[in-house]
């Protein structure tokens, strides 16, 4: 008799332990799924390239020329240009062409600037970009020496651009006319104090 019922007792334990043993198995297996399902749905987003950095955005174009246009408002005098080249770009050989601007005095002009990579065949014409991103984009003439104002002619709709530009001379006198053309981006406020310098070059200017 006591052998029969320590018998039934080791048969209730090895039950118990069996269902105990079942649950705990399937405890785990649910656990696993779970852990496979987070480590499946949390994917690591891929670089934009393979360094892991973002390019930055509007790239700088290259701009190896820039041609001024200048048109007398009599029309007695023919058009002209003044250009400055540099196919290498900034920093590396001196320019090829860098020509100085001789005006007659008391004399009006109708000016155009154009912006040109000549390090391509053919030659990217810079300046429909600056025309057609104008409220990003700013060309600034700073002055020093006298008798020689610079006034925008052209606008983005709120802010002067500078493509097209008046040119008034006084008395004969010399100075220099520094072009700088601004990258603006969501920052344009009418002056040239904000944003990246594209190009910069300064010209000698006579007034005769």
């Amino acid at each position: 008799m006591k052998y029969a019922v320590f018998t039934n007792s080791i048969k209730n334990n090895l039950e118990i332990m069996s269902k105990n043993s079942i649950k705990s198995i399937f405890t785990i297996l649910m656990l696993s799924l779970v852990v496979f399902s987070c480590k499946k749905d949390d994917k690591t987003p891929t670089p934009s390239n393979p360094d892991g950095n973002t390019p930055p955005p509007n790239e700088e174009e290259l701009i190896t020329t820039i041609v001024l246009t200048f048109t007398d408002t009599t029309g007695i005098v023919a058009p002209f240009t003044v250009t400055f080249a540099d196919p290498d770009g900034d920093g590396g050989n001196a320019p090829t062409i860098h020509e100085e601007i001789h005006l007659d005095s008391n004399k009006y002009y109708n000016v155009t600037i154009q912006f040109l990579d000549e390090s391509k065949t053919p030659a990217e014409d810079i300046t429909q970009e600056v025309v057609a991103e104008a409220n990003e984009h700013l060309i600034c003439y700073n002055l020093s020496g006298a008798n020689l104002s610079i006034t925008r002619t052209d606008s983005d709709g709120t802010y002067e651009l500078g493509v097209h530009s008046f040119w008034s001379t006084g008395l004969p006198s010399s100075g220099t006319v520094t072009v700088v053309l601004k990258h603006q981006p969501g920052i344009k406020d009418g002056t040239c104090a904000p944003g990246d310098t594209d190009v910069e070059v300064v010209f000698d200017f006579h007034i005769h």
